[in-house]
């Protein structure tokens, strides 16, 4: 470890370094398995996709001229060419301008960012963080406020004066904390466009060391008891915040990550807890923050990371206001929670964890939401789910409870991926968001990749942390899954909180110019939109599905022709997709929402290489953009 440069990994390579996938020696039984499916893998390399094996994009086939018209209206921009460049690409007719930067003010009399030093003790929690992510607009009154993740930092951008950027101080730390968590920001448009109010009542940072409280089963456990917080209610923070979703009841729901590589050990002969290894737990960390602050030093407070890894909610009309952690909705590396009301009026909230062979998870609560009504108790009371895909096309929500895991329900709630395995659900390719139709009775999941897929090494097959198989199965279909592919399933019954669907693929990523058998992609993908690594997605108001990617944006070998990081328009009745922007080289497309016209398109740009979007000279610069169509026409 000692020769590595970890501030250069990715958190996937990063948890891989830490953790080593394990492997079974049950590999003939695996390989039995796969062999009773070989007419399915058959159709696979045949239609170079598992949806055509499934007939998932059969109406692609059968659509008429006049469907194939009305799909074209469908798209009402130019399909933009994949870009190696370092700035935004959107189509003719479309513009757009940056909202908010990394380290720009959110409040009066604080300094914009010092671009050789960047952000001072002092302002750090008083400015706009790093790295957007997921982020929604909410109305209250005449305002519309953005809430935005700040998923992690750039430890050299943030400390350009040291080695690595690890800090050598307890001041240096708190600018890492600071600059990470939520930010909640009112927006307004005028005549130079979109822009932040400053000094707005609604403006707030939430980061690394803000109050919040813990809620539902695991609230009070002795699991996630510290001596600063003896009684397991009050904690400090919200970690790598990814994904986001909305309630109905207008707050934010900020959900946790890769709350693993923040805690580490200053004793070396510390023996891990054995709950450690699954979540990826380890004696070092990429920030060094347990070398400064007792609370993020596991040989000192070992259930400190027990009090992560959670949904948190937010209201943002009231600067004020608690964070709540709702342990009910599981310990995981979430990536969003995609929230809808079931028929009878039970709240369900969809969850991925981001990890190779993690799983997806559905909450449903006990109560029923009534708009006005109190909505304390909706995501403390209820049942959390695991989903089982079979290779027929069918599935079915496991309820993760005492009687089907062995476990008590704090256990659960701390010890979720345990849990899950212990269902037998099934391992996927890294779920990533979670999105819901708002005009059909349906949701769509981005299984982003998974190069460990089928993989065997000595005679030995991958599994996950936690020893689960990650044997090809019907909806993760490709070993060594370097491109991804979207998952949709239709609830029984026309009712989210069923606990049976069945389900296809509405794309495979690939790429046809390079291959001819199923790394090819689906029958819906050509040389026009190719891309790798779905991961944010969102629908607009019509039911278009906006797919946001995090790949690799080498343009070459298997990756030739795919160009830089991107975000695609799908059409779910026809499967049709389309290309609309184009990111600098380096940076991730992720996270988006809508002004309340639906006139402007915000989007995050996260991790840009060169000096975006300020120019040269400057340093990189987490933004959101503001899109919008040279005519001011809708735009979602």
């Amino acid at each position: 470890m000692t020769n590595i440069d970890t501030s250069k990994l990715s958190w996937d390579e990063w948890d891989e370094l830490q953790n080593p996938p394990p492997a079974v020696t049950d590999f003939d039984r695996v390989v039995e398995s796969a062999v009773s499916r070989r007419g399915f893998l058959g159709g696979l390399l045949a239609f170079g996709s598992a949806a055509a094996a499934l007939g998932t994009l059969g109406n692609l086939a059968t659509s008429t001229s006049a469907q194939a018209q009305e799909a074209a209206s469908r798209f009402p921009f130019k399909p933009v060419l994949a870009a190696t460049d370092h700035t935004v690409h959107v189509p003719e007719g479309y513009s757009w301008k940056p909202l908010a930067k990394w380290g720009q003010p959110l409040f009066p009399n604080v300094a914009d960012i010092d671009p050789t030093k960047g952000v001072s003790v002092e302002n750090s929690d008083k400015v706009f963080g790093e790295n957007t992510d997921g982020m929604e607009l909410f109305v209250v009154g005449s305002h519309q406020l953005i809430a935005v993740n700040h998923e992690y930092v750039n430890n050299e951008t943030n400390l350009p004066h040291r080695e690595k950027g690890m800090p050598a101080n307890l001041d240096e730390v708190k600018i890492l904390q600071h600059m990470q968590g939520v930010t909640v920001m009112e927006v307004a448009e005028g005549k130079d466009g979109w822009e932040i109010v400053v000094g707005s009542p609604f403006n707030r940072r939430i980061h690394h060391n803000t109050p919040m409280k813990l809620s539902g089963p695991a609230a009070g456990s002795e699991l996630v008891k510290t001596a600063a917080d003896p009684k397991g209610v009050d904690c400090l923070g919200t970690f790598n915040n990814c994904g986001a979703g909305r309630t109905p009841w207008g707050t934010y729901l900020t959900c946790e990550e890769n709350f693993n590589g923040y805690f580490g050990s200053t004793e070396p002969n510390f023996k891990m807890p054995d709950d450690f290894k699954r979540y990826g737990i380890a004696a070092e960390t990429r920030y060094g923050y347990e070398k400064f602050d007792e609370r993020f030093d596991v040989s000192k407070n070992p259930n400190e990371p027990r009090r992560a890894g959670y949904v948190v909610e937010i209201d943002p009309s009231n600067a004020s206001s608690t964070p709540i952690k709702r342990t009910a909705l599981g310990r995981i590396k979430h990536e969003n929670a995609a929230v809808v009301v079931a028929r009878d009026g039970r709240v369900v909230v969809y969850m991925g964890d981001d990890e190779r062979g993690e799983f997806l998870y559905k909450f449903v609560s006990s109560g029923i939401y009534v708009p006005g009504g109190d909505t304390s108790k909706l995501l403390d009371e209820g049942t959390l789910h695991v989903a089982k895909f079979t290779d027929d096309g069918n599935g079915e929500w496991l309820a993760l409870t005492p009687k089907s895991t062995g476990m008590k329900m704090d256990e659960i709630c701390v010890f979720t991926r345990q849990a899950a395995s212990k269902v037998g659900a099934t391992t996927m390719d890294r779920p990533e968001w979670v999105a819901i139709n708002p005009v059909a009775i349906e949701a769509y999941c981005a299984l982003t990749n998974n190069s460990r897929r089928g993989e065997v090494k000595d005679g030995k097959i991958r599994t996950n942390a936690g020893g689960d198989v990650m044997a090809v199965n019907a909806a993760n279909p490709r070993e060594k899954n370097e491109y991804g592919q979207i998952v949709r399933w239709y609830p029984a019954n026309d009712d989210h909180a069923d606990g049976k669907f069945k389900w296809d693929l509405f794309c495979m990523a690939g790429n046809p110019d390079v291959h001819k058998d199923s790394y090819a992609g689906s029958s819906n993908i050509n040389s026009g939109n190719m891309f790798n690594s779905p991961d944010g997605m969102m629908f607009d108001s019509t039911g278009l599905l906006w797919i946001q990617t995090d790949g690799e944006d080498s343009n070459e070998g298997d990756f030739a022709g795919q160009g830089n990081n991107q975000m695609l328009a799908g059409d779910p009745v026809t499967g049709r997709i389309e290309r609309f922007l184009t990111a600098p080289k380096g940076a991730e497309v992720t996270g988006q929402t809508w002004s309340a016209d639906k006139r402007t398109h915000f989007v995050g740009i996260q991790h840009p290489d060169a000096p975006f979007p300020d120019g040269e000279g400057k340093l990189p610069r987490s933004t959101i953009i503001a899109i919008k169509r040279d005519d001011n026409a809708m735009i979602g």
